[in-house]
Formats: structure tokens, sequence, C-alpha cells
């Protein structure tokens, strides 16, 4: 690469040529999509819950899920956000009024007050939920 030309040159032959080199990030990009792909599944988690365990293998949950968890000090959680107790039937209201699918998983810590969880299976009802599913660790039948 020449930075100043000295003596005569022949018309533009040696410019040269600025291009930005797109390979790298698109190979970048490439790896952080399949980061994510394999991350998402995995975000269910989060808050820190102790399910019970059931017997009964559940059915597999939908993508578009809402999911509602419940910790150990009753406090409610909206796909990670905390929703305060008298704000959660607003909150329903809000997600349900559009949604095709009215569905709510529960994820509620097995040392929880029953009426923690009545309350927020009332709410999501009176808010149009048509499916409501409990979360549990599956555990395996030994005979």
């Amino acid at each position: 690469m020449a930075f100043g030309k000295i003596g005569p040159s022949k018309s533009d032959e040696h410019e040269d040529l600025a291009e930005i080199n797109i390979i790298p990030l698109v190979d970048v990009m490439l790896v952080l999509l399949i980061i994510f792909m394999v991350a998402a599944p995995l975000s269910i988690g989060g808050i820190k819950v102790t399910l019970p365990t059931s017997k009964a293998k559940g059915a597999s949950i939908d993508e578009n899920r809402v999911v509602l968890t419940i910790n150990r000090t009753g406090a409610y959680y909206l796909e990670k956000q905390p929703v305060p107790e008298l704000q959660l039937a607003a909150k329903f209201k809000a997600i349900y009024e559009y949604r095709q699918k009215k569905e709510l998983y529960i994820r509620a810590d097995q040392s929880v007050a029953y009426g923690k969880v009545v309350y927020a299976m009332s709410a999501a009802k009176l808010a149009g939920v048509t499916k409501l599913a409990m979360l549990t660790n599956h555990r395996e039948v030994r005979r």
C-alpha cells in the first residue's frame, strides 16, 4: 500500500479498494443464533422454586406460553417479572384480551400457601383463561 505517490501515475489503475468483509460478522451472528436457540427452552426456570413431584407425566409446554411463578414467599412472577398481588387480575386481563390460546402454566413452590395458588387461578379464570396447568417435577414409578 502506498500512502503517497511520487512521480507520474497511470490514470486510476492502482486505486485501493475499501470494502467491508462481512463474513466474520455473519459467523458471529450464526453462533449467537445457535446459542439463543439452545438457551431459550432453558429460560423457563430463573426463579428459584421447588416444584412438587408427580408420578403422572404431563404434556410439553407451548413456546407461546404464559408462565406464572409463585415462589416460597408467595410472590407472583409473570415471565420472570414481579407482579403485586393486587395487580395480578389486571395483568391477566391485559395479556389474554387478544390472545387466541388462553392457557396459563403455574409453577408454584411446594411450600407455598394453597390460598395463593387459588387466588391466582381465580384471577386467571376471571380474565378468560380456559386452560390451567400446574407444572411439577416428574418422578419415575419403581415397581
